[in-house]
């Protein structure tokens, strides 16, 4: 068995910072984990990102980058550029020792429904800044295929459920700032889609209502009492009538309908929007998982994390209770897909975007200065 050493990045719809992660692998079932790290966005590089996301709206072509969005591009490109150099010094590894990065890049317009789909940051730059092969634009592929382009985790959320030897079915949940959800269940393909608002909701309205961009620890809606009339309003979003596969943009959905409430009360009902959403979503399954693990920055979240075990028809634990990195695991799920883009293996399937078959997809940035020969390793 031939492992690839790859480094994941992920910078997500909470725009908090790029996380990264180490992952020696086979593409298919063998996980060997190696370290993380976390390198934290600037609040001018999250103001630069969010204006980035609000003139984004305004694209019809994937490959333009106007005014904030080009600045936004350079901007991505070099935290993740500085995220990986540091990575390295830290862990001390040379570059020539990495076969493939796996760089997502910053989603900033996902619309499927027009076949388009943005994801900044230029892996090119970044591949010849860094030496080091880079496999970037997962989505691409799949959104032209007539596919929703996401999520693209639900074939790593199979081999880790796999590697960690728990019994199907079993219910991945990712909290970012949209919430996804996959349902595993042995070697069958799983089946996945977006569910509804993560945190982003909630870290907008904190921000525009507190200036703080996180409800921390849950603290503010714990305060809060659900107001259950505007709950339901916001539970009538046409999003939530359609079958999955099904997928969202980060601005699908605005907290605004609870500006009549108090911070505290408002905090509360979207919290419990998001846990509500997350419940919709068990009902499309034919029979209820064993248990649900959930992942992501909403694992962090004691009051998110009470609505959930109240309202999900199966017990509720965190990645970290199981031993999974959970903060990490999409940026593992990024090296997991780039060495499946280098083999050519499928990164998406019908029953996770839609996608009339299992699509493969990605793209390969070469490095300027190759020191691949000899990265590769072979296990038993």
């Amino acid at each position: 068995m031939t492992l690839y050493r790859a480094i994941g990045l992920m910078s997500g719809t909470s725009m908090d910072g790029v996380d990264v992660a180490l992952l020696d692998t086979d593409g298919e079932t063998r996980l060997d984990f190696g370290p993380t790290g976390f390198f934290p966005y600037s609040e001018e590089d999250r103001d630069l990102l969010r204006t980035a996301l609000a003139e984004a709206t305004r694209l019809s072509d994937r490959s333009a980058r106007p005014g904030a969005v080009g600045a936004a591009e350079r901007l991505i490109t070099d935290r993740h550029a500085q995220a990986i150099e540091s990575f390295l010094r830290d862990e001390k590894l040379a570059p020539a020792s990495i076969d493939v990065l796996g760089f997502h890049g910053q989603t900033v317009l996902h619309r499927p429904q027009s076949r388009l789909t943005v994801q900044i940051g230029d892996a090119h730059a970044l591949a010849a800044r860094l030496c080091v092969d880079v496999a970037y634009d997962f989505r691409g592929a799949d959104v032209a295929a007539g596919g929703e382009g996401a999520p693209l985790v639900p074939a790593y959320h199979r081999a880790l459920v796999a590697a960690s030897g728990l019994a199907g079915p079993v219910a991945v949940i990712n909290i970012g700032g949209v919430a996804n959800v996959t349902f595993v269940d042995g070697d069958a393909e799983p089946i996945a889609f977006d569910t509804g608002p993560g945190n982003a909701l909630i870290d907008d309205l904190m921000l525009a209502r507190t200036g703080n961009p996180v409800d921390r620890d849950g603290a503010t809606a714990a305060k809060g009492r659900v107001d259950a009339a505007i709950l339901q309003s916001l539970l009538l979003h046409p999003f939530f009538q359609k079958l999955p596969p099904k997928s969202l943009d980060r601005n699908d959905f605005s907290f605004h309908l609870t500006d009549t409430l108090s911070v505290e009360d408002a905090a509360a009902t979207l919290t419990a929007f998001t846990a509500a959403s997350l419940a919709r979503a068990f009902e499309l399954t034919s029979s209820a998982p064993r248990r649900a693990i959930v992942c992501g920055g909403g694992a962090h979240n004691p009051t998110l994390m009470r609505a959930l075990a109240e309202r999900l028809p199966c017990p509720v634990a965190t990645a970290g209770e199981l031993g999974w990195m959970g903060d990490a695991i999409e940026a593992q799920a990024f090296a997991f897909l780039a060495v499946r883009v280098l083999k050519g293996l499928p990164l998406t399937f019908p029953g996770t975007t839609g996608v009339h078959a299992p699509t493969t997809g990605g793209e390969i940035a070469t490095a300027t200065t190759s020191g691949a020969d000899g990265r590769r390793r072979a296990a038993g």
